[in-house]
């Protein structure tokens, strides 16, 4: 069943990469994992050094729609890592999209991403 795959892209305020990386790592991974959402690979732009990305897989769009919704409303994320986070970040863009379980595991194991 091919996955509906989102990818979400990060231009950092100059000199946040690394508290950036830190958060997610620590506090935003946690997270998301607890709201069963599927990371599927994470980190830093290997062309920009304020670039970041984060690739999440999905079963259709309601079950992003839904996921989202149930996230980003949570107090979990209200009143956990959401501000400091977005204080870090210049703009974001995403791009959702429709990829083979194959392309969603190459894209889980290429060498230089954080696999989720």
């Amino acid at each position: 069943m091919n996955r509906l795959v989102e990818i979400r892209s990060y231009k950092l305020k100059p000199g946040s990469s690394e508290r950036f990386h830190e958060l997610v790592v620590t506090r935003s991974l946690p997270l998301l994992r607890a709201w069963h959402m599927e990371v599927v690979a994470y980190g830093p732009s290997l062309d920009d050094a304020d670039g970041y990305f984060l690739i999440r897989a999905y079963d259709s769009l309601e079950h992003l729609q839904s996921s989202h919704q149930a996230f980003y409303g949570s107090d979990d994320w209200r009143k956990g890592p959401r501000q400091s986070i977005i204080d870090l970040i210049e703009t974001d863009w995403n791009a959702v999209l429709w990829l083979t379980p194959e392309a969603v595991n190459a894209i889980r194991s290429s060498p230089g991403n954080n696999p989720g």
